[in-house]
């Protein structure tokens, strides 16, 4: 009886047949791998070098007097005295429970929604105007931009002599068109009237500037198509400008609210926060307690305070505000 021998079919798992050679794993290369960790270590040293200077002025006139801030809320301490007392939370109890909180919160409220809506509102509106065609807009864009950068304390000094009510500008214009002129040192609500205009005036081009920027960069292929679909030019700018203006508002909303709330050197200037606190805010208050009552622990907390303001409005913005931009 003769035997047949087939032969057999290779195993599904893969394994190689028999006598044949397993592969070899890659081989490393000691000198790539070397190479590597030098470039990783270069490009670290090099961010060092360029990040460091930036970071340690960061952690020096930054964080460490926002954390010195923190500990003196904590202390009654008066500038000048060598000794200080360990309260806790006693100052920020004293604040929130003094009479005159609820004046200076309003007055700061009042003060940042008025300059900060109406500074967005004129400055789209004197961004439109230069945006157009005229005979002479270069030099009127540097007008209107010239009183951001001028000193706030020059510019309150200058206005104070416009709106003296004897012998004003303002007076006198007033005058021609037969209105008496309003005792704007020292009746109410005329003080802070008079701060949050010069407030506006000064900061009005810096906000049209970075609109007409924005209006620069929206493509005139998307105002041609809206136009040949028979869109009016109040229907464009309601329909195509304004909603790829949103990224440019947003980031003036941010800037403005966080300058707005830490105002100071127009309102030293025109009121020293008077008459009777009706031009005190969050900010020139924690002069007035450091500087000018020497409670430097006290205004370390009203500080603390407005940092944490400045903190939550921040966060409310970038968490809500921001869903409302559309990126083109």
């Amino acid at each position: 009886m003769t035997t047949v021998m087939t032969p057999r079919a290779p195993e599904a798992s893969g394994a190689p047949p028999t006598g044949a050679t397993a592969p070899r794993p890659p081989e490393k290369h000691p000198h790539r791998s070397r190479l590597g960790a030098r470039r990783r270590r270069r490009a670290l040293l090099w961010a060092l070098l360029l990040a460091g200077p930036n970071v340690a002025l960061l952690l020096v006139f930054v964080y460490w007097p926002l954390l010195q801030s923190l500990y003196l809320s904590t202390l009654q301490w008066n500038l000048g005295s060598p000794a200080a007392r360990f309260v806790g939370l006693g100052n920020y109890v004293e604040w929130f429970t003094a009479p005159t909180t609820g004046r200076i919160v309003t007055t700061t409220v009042v003060f940042t929604v008025a300059t900060v809506g109406g500074a967005m509102a004129l400055g789209l509106g004197l961004a439109l105007l230069l945006n157009r065609r005229l005979r002479g807009r270069g030099v009127a864009r540097t007008v209107a931009f010239a009183p951001y950068v001028l000193s706030g304390f020059a510019v309150g000094i200058l206005w104070l002599f416009m709106f003296d009510p004897r012998y004003g500008l303002i007076q006198e214009l007033l005058g021609w068109l037969g209105v008496a002129s309003p005792q704007w040192y020292t009746d109410r609500p005329w003080p802070l009237v008079m701060v949050t205009v010069v407030y506006l005036w000064k900061n009005l081009g810096y906000v049209a500037l970075i609109y007409l920027a924005g209006l620069q960069a929206i493509p005139q292929d998307l105002k041609d198509a809206a136009a040949l679909d028979g869109a009016s030019s109040s229907r464009t700018l309601r329909a195509v400008v304004l909603p790829l203006l949103t990224p440019t508002t947003f980031f003036l909303l941010v800037t403005m609210l966080l300058s707005s709330l830490q105002s100071f050197d127009i309102i030293k200037a025109m009121t020293s926060g008077g008459p009777l606190g009706s031009t005190t805010t969050l900010m020139y208050s924690i002069y007035e307690e450091s500087f000018v009552n020497g409670r430097a622990g006290y205004a370390s907390a009203v500080a603390t305070v407005l940092f944490l303001v400045l903190l939550a409005v921040t966060a409310v913005q970038m968490r809500f505000v921001q869903r409302k931009v559309h990126y083109a």
